[in-house]
């Protein structure tokens, strides 16, 4: 059979055409099971296109970069933007996008609309376990329309969870390589602090953690099981609060001073700056001096003076905004310090939470993240 020049030339044609649509064309989406925090099975067409967030943003944009938040279609504002709007106001301005998203209401404060968020048809919603378990019925409403849920949880401030909701957040965002790698460094952080320790064999300091949001004339939260409770626990204290105080709550004042903590750890965010003048304040362009301030305050409480933290010096500050997060490897690191000083000589937490955001995030803050009272004890 012959075939004339410019027969061959058109099949040639048509061959390459095809071939450029089938290079152009977009992956075909791959369905993969995978188990989130809460052991449940959920089916995800993968790579995810569109992306409903619930809570632990810079987490996501550390593990799946910034360009990930271009899948994102919506997200619970409030969680960000009124829990913590020092780094909302950083955030979004390094990241414009954030400022485009779609809003559907917070679950806490009973705003969350479901119709809103099924509007936006996600082939995914991440949700932290806390809002999970809060939405009860309306999770239902959600997976019935054909939407996943994936439940990821870093409240919890245990190892097991915060690389389970690392890698699934991975996953999600389509850059597993990456999650890994900072679940690793995470892993790496807290086995080194956990290993030291129990090689020392010490007898477990006490150690009293609260939120001190409401200043030293009322006792605010302190926590058992999770959050600060939790880094309580992997840094080797014995936390005075855990038998009395599940998750978290106050305590009883008589309680404290009958437990008498030798080690004390007021924590405090940005937004008390300028509703309560002694309220604790920590975070994002804090003045060292403005935290120190706040800080002595609370030995003045009633009792206080008697106790072993205060007459030893050892009265801390954290930032509350440092915790339930992939960053907080941090936070670890300086409890663990304050706990057991000189076993942990050769840390520098703060450089440690420096030098994460510097490596995986946009903005790198700049404030008071830890700090010790001044003239307590002496």
């Amino acid at each position: 059979m012959v075939v004339e020049k410019s027969g061959i030339r058109a099949i040639k044609h048509t061959m390459a055409v095809v071939l450029l649509c089938l290079l152009c064309a977009p992956a075909l989406a791959e369905s993969r099971v995978v188990t989130d925090v809460l052991d449940r099975e959920v089916t995800l067409d993968l790579p995810a296109e569109r992306v409903f967030l619930g809570f632990y943003y810079p987490d996501y944009m550390a593990i799946g970069g910034v360009d990930a938040f271009d899948q994102v279609v919506g997200f619970s504002k409030d969680v960000w933007s009124v829990w913590n709007p020092v780094s909302w106001e950083r955030f979004s301005s390094a990241v414009p996008r954030l400022n485009e998203l779609p809003d559907v209401g917070e679950v806490e404060a009973g705003t969350f609309s479901v119709e809103k968020l099924l509007s936006l048809d996600p082939d995914v919603a991440v949700l932290a376990d806390w809002q999970y378990k809060a939405l009860g019925p309306d999770v239902d409403r959600i997976e019935d329309a054909g939407i996943p849920i994936v439940v990821v949880d870093y409240n919890a401030q245990t190892l097991e969870r915060h690389l389970e909701s690392t890698r699934l957040l991975g996953i999600v965002s389509g850059e597993e390589a990456r999650a890994e790698t900072i679940a690793d460094e995470y892993r790496a952080t807290v086995e080194r602090i956990t290993q030291r320790i129990a090689d020392a064999d010490r007898q477990p300091p006490r150690v009293y953690v609260e939120f001190g949001n409401k200043g030293p004339s009322e006792y605010s939260f302190t926590y058992g099981k999770n959050m600060w409770g939790a880094v309580i626990d992997v840094t080797g204290g014995d936390n005075i609060a855990r038998p009395y105080v599940e998750w978290w709550g106050p305590m009883n004042p008589e309680q404290v001073l009958a437990s008498r903590p030798e080690v004390i750890i007021i924590a405090g965010r940005e937004t008390e700056l300028d509703k309560n003048d002694e309220a604790m304040v920590m975070g994002i362009d804090i003045p060292r001096e403005e935290a120190q301030r706040r800080l002595a305050g609370f030995a003045e409480r009633s009792g206080w003076s008697s106790l072993p933290a205060i007459q030893n010096g050892r009265l801390y500050g954290v930032y509350q905004g440092a915790s339930r997060s992939i960053t907080d490897a941090a936070m670890i690191e300086y409890f663990a310090k304050v706990t057991y000083p000189d076993l942990f000589e050769d840390l520098a937490p703060r450089q440690t939470y420096l030098d994460f955001h510097e490596r995986y995030l946009p903005v790198v803050p700049e404030g008071t993240f830890m700090v010790t009272a001044p003239n307590v004890g002496d």
